[in-house]
C-alpha cells in the first residue's frame, strides 16, 4: 500500500458496533472479494470487499473474518483469518502479510491460516444457532456476476442447512452510513490530497492541452501525495463534452473559451474524496459562462443549506428541484408556462438538470446509506447539482462533500475554491 499506516481503533470500532447488533448465540463470516482474470495470464488490480475492508482495514485477497462474540473461548471471538506467505508466490507477486502485521493493521489478536481454518469454522458454526453471512446490497449494484461472497453464502447453506441465517447487509448499510470521527479523519486526508490536485490544475490549465493532460496532472498529484489512486474514473469534460454525465475519454483538445468539467476525487486508505468544479480553459469566464455557473452555484449553496439531519433524500432532491425551477427561468431556461405545465413525475428543472443531487460518500464512492429514511448526524454526503445546456454546448457542475452534523453540517472541502471570482484569480497565479 502507499498510503501510512491507518489507526485500528476505526477497525475495532466498526467491528463492534456491528457485534453489537447481533443477535445472541450468532456468528458472522466475512469473505475478500476475487481475483479477477482479466486476458491471459494477467489479472484485474485487487479491490478488497468494502464490508471486510470496514471492517478489518485488511487489503489482501484470501482473507476472511470471524465474528463470534458469544464463543466461550474469548480468542476466538474476532478471528482474521490470513493466507499463509508462501516462498514462490511471493518471488513473483510480491510479499503476503505475516500474523503479526495483520494484527497490527486490523487490531484483531488471534490470526490463522486460511489452510487450518476450514475445520475450526465448523466447530465455531457447530457452537452457533444463528449465522450471519455478507452480499452486496447497493442499491446502485448491477451486475450479474456471481462474486465470492454469494458463493459462499451458497456453500455454507448447503453445509449447514439448518442453522438460521440473517443478512449482514442489512446491518452494514445502517452503521457504514454514519462515520465515526476517526473515519472523518482519513476522508478529509482525501480531501485534501484531491483539493492539491485541483490546485495544481488550475495552474496548469490553458487553451491547446488535452483533457488527457489535465487527467496526467491529477494522477501524478495523487500519487506523490500517497493516495492508492483516482477513487473512480475521472471526468475532465470541456466544452459540449460536459453533457455527458460519465465522461471519461478524456481525449479532446481544451479550447479557448470553452469551460471544463472535472469530477475527480482520491482514494486514501480505501476512503474516497469526490469534488468536480468547473472551470474557464483560459482562465476567465465570459458573462454567459459566469451567469450559468453562479445559478449552479446558488443551487449549490440552497442545496447544503438543506442538508440536514431529519430530511429525506428524496424530499431534499423535490426541494432543490424546486429551486432549480425557479433559477432555470431566471438564466433563461425554462419559461413560466414550461414549469407550470410539467407534473412532478417529469419536472421541467429535468431538461437541464438530469442526475440526483446527492449521494452518501466512504469507502465506496456511492456509498451505503438510506434514501427514504431520515438522514442521521454522522453521514456524509455530497452536493453535486448541474447545469447542462447541450445548445450552448456548456455543463457546469459544483461538488462538495460534507458530514452532518446534529445541528446541520460541515463542509470538509470548505478551503476548495468555488466562487467564479477565486478561480479567475487563482488561474491568474500560472506555474
Amino acid at each position: 500500500m502507499k498510503y501510512l499506516p491507518l489507526n485500528p481503533l476505526i477497525f475495532k470500532q466498526n467491528r463492534q458496533r456491528f457485534i453489537k447488533e447481533m443477535q445472541p448465540g450468532s456468528i458472522a463470516i466475512f469473505v475478500s472479494n476475487d481475483e479477477i482474470p482479466s486476458n491471459g495470464d494477467a489479472t484485474y488490480p485487487f479491490k478488497q470487499n468494502s464490508d471486510l475492508y470496514w471492517l478489518t482495514g485488511i487489503v489482501q485477497e484470501d482473507t476472511l473474518l470471524v465474528l463470534f462474540p458469544d464463543h466461550p473461548d474469548p480468542k476466538y471471538r474476532e478471528v482474521l483469518i490470513l493466507t499463509r506467505p508462501n516462498e514462490l508466490k511471493e518471488k513473483w507477486d510480491g510479499k503476503r502479510l505475516r500474523a503479526e502485521e495483520g494484527k497490527n493493521i486490523s487490531g484483531i489478536d488471534t490470526v490463522i491460516w486460511l489452510d487450518t481454518s476450514d475445520a475450526l469454522i465448523q466447530v465455531w458454526i457447530h457452537l452457533a444457532k444463528n449465522i450471519y453471512l455478507d452480499t452486496n446490497e447497493n442499491d446502485r449494484k448491477s451486475s450479474l456476476l456471481q462474486t465470492r461472497e454469494y458463493r459462499y453464502v451458497e456453500e455454507t447453506r448447503k453445509r449447514y442447512p439448518l442453522h438460521q441465517y440473517f443478512r449482514a447487509a442489512i446491518i452494514l448499510k445502517e452503521l457504514r452510513a454514519v462515520k465515526t470521527p476517526e473515519e472523518i479523519v482519513v476522508i478529509q486526508h482525501a480531501i485534501d490530497i484531491t483539493a492539491n490536485a485541483f490546485m495544481r490544475v488550475m495552474k496548469f490549465l490553458r487553451p491547446g492541452v488535452f483533457e488527457y493532460e489535465v487527467e496526467a496532472e491529477i494522477q501524478h498529484s495523487f500519487l506523490s501525495q500517497r493516495a492508492t489512486g483516482p477513487a473512480y474514473g475521472s471526468i475532465l469534460a470541456s466544452g459540449e463534452n460536459a453533457c455527458t454525465l460519465h465522461y471519461i475519454s478524456n481525449n479532446a483538445e481544451c479550447r479557448d473559451g470553452d469551460l471544463i468539467l472535472m469530477d475527480f476525487g482520491a482514494d486514501y486508505g480505501g476512503y474516497n474524496a469526490d469534488l468536480t468544479r468547473t472551470i474557464p480553459v483560459n482562465g476567465k469566464f465570459s458573462k454567459r459562462q459566469k451567469q450559468v455557473y453562479n445559478a449552479c452555484l446558488h443551487l449549490h449553496q440552497y442545496a447544503k443549506s438543506l442538508l440536514k439531519p431529519g430530511i429525506t433524500i428524496n424530499a431534499y432532491h423535490i426541494l432543490v428541484g424546486k429551486e432549480a425551477d425557479i433559477i432555470f427561468q431566471k438564466i433563461g431556461l425554462l419559461s413560466r408556462s414550461d414549469v407550470k405545465n410539467s407534473t412532478p413525475e417529469n419536472p421541467a428543472y429535468w431538461k437541464y438538470l438530469y442526475h440526483g443531487i446527492s449521494h452518501h460518500l466512504g469507502i465506496d464512492v456511492h456509498d451505503l446509506g438510506p434514501r427514504a429514511e431520515p438522514l442521521r448526524s454522522g453521514m456524509v454526503l455530497t452536493v453535486e447539482p448541474g447545469i447542462y445546456i447541450q445548445e450552448e454546448k456548456m455543463g457546469v457542475r459544483i461538488e462538495n462533500n460534507v458530514w452532518l452534523t446534529r445541528t446541520g453540517n460541515k463542509d470538509l472541502m470548505k478551503d476548495i475554491p468555488i466562487t467564479a471570482e477565486e478561480i479567475e484569480a487563482y488561474m491568474k497565479r500560472k506555474a
